[in-house]
């Protein structure tokens, strides 16, 4: 029997103690999606489905050494960054994926789903000036939109200003989310020249928790499995629409977006 080593992703991120958000989002996406998925854990959110209690960084230093650990032994096909906390900890990420030839998905986490804050505002002009220009695709909603490039995004029209202004921070591809909008949800995905735009129907389900994170990491499980840009968001779009049409109720508040929907529903 041959055993075959499937394509390698890495997340950087924030481990979400209720499960339906962050790292642990992250890693099921890639389970899901037939990646193998490994993890650099940034901070530590005491979080459940209400809302986040409090959060604490780890020392730059372990940030870095679990960077070096993973990436100097096994490797990746493609990385994924999430929520990354501070000025100090942006910097420690940049600068090793400067140095990367993969694919980065960076998904530019500024507040929760309960909106609570999850990037210290000191640390946005790091994120813009030393994060993004490493990224191959950044997948920011309309409010990251606003706190990265003071571009308002009102409705469907103001879709390409705004990538427009992400692209100017030095990413490959912008990939704006229009869910918060009203009618129907529609992403934009452009490189400045090549536009694509995915829309999908809206379910009638509040329990949405780790969106942002699954359509991220999914992004970078198909970049991994070789897919081109375009295509890789494509299908991660179809896999978290799924998500959310069977998320289910888990908690007193927000519940998470199902990972595991096409093994139930097989």
């Amino acid at each position: 029997m041959t055993v075959l080593t499937p394509p390698r992703v890495l997340t950087v991120a924030g481990s979400d103690s209720g499960g339906g958000a962050g790292v642990q989002a992250d890693l099921k996406t890639m389970l899901a999606l037939g990646v193998h998925g490994m993890s650099v854990i940034a901070a530590v959110t005491a979080q459940n489905s209400v809302g986040v209690q409090g959060y604490w960084e780890l020392p730059p230093e372990a940030v870095r050494a679990q960077l070096d650990s993973v990436l100097g032994d096994i490797g990746a096909q493609a990385v994924k960054t999430g929520m990354l906390a501070s000025p100090v900890l942006v910097e420690t990420v940049a600068e090793v994926l400067a140095r990367l030839d993969v694919p980065v998905v960076v998904d530019p986490v500024g507040v929760s789903k309960h909106g609570d804050a999850l990037l210290a505002p000191e640390a946005v002009e790091t994120v813009k000036s030393r994060l993004l220009p490493t990224a191959t695709v950044v997948t920011p909603n309309l409010w990251e939109v606003l706190q990265l490039t003071g571009v308002k995004v009102e409705d469907e029209t103001d879709l390409r200003r705004a990538a427009d202004a992400v692209l100017r921070l030095g990413p490959g591809w912008a990939l704006i989310k229009g869910g918060h909008l009203p009618g129907a949800p529609v992403d934009l995905l452009t490189d400045g020249t090549r536009e694509f735009r995915f829309t999908a129907e809206r379910h009638d389900n509040r329990h949405t928790h780790g969106t942002g994170c699954t359509l991220a990491s999914a992004i970078a499980s198909h970049l991994a499995l070789g897919e081109d840009v375009p295509s890789a968001v494509e299908k991660a779009k179809a896999y978290v629409t799924g998500a959310i049409a069977h998320g289910f109720p888990l908690g007193a508040g927000i519940g998470p977006v199902d990972h595991a929907w096409r093994l139930r529903d097989s």
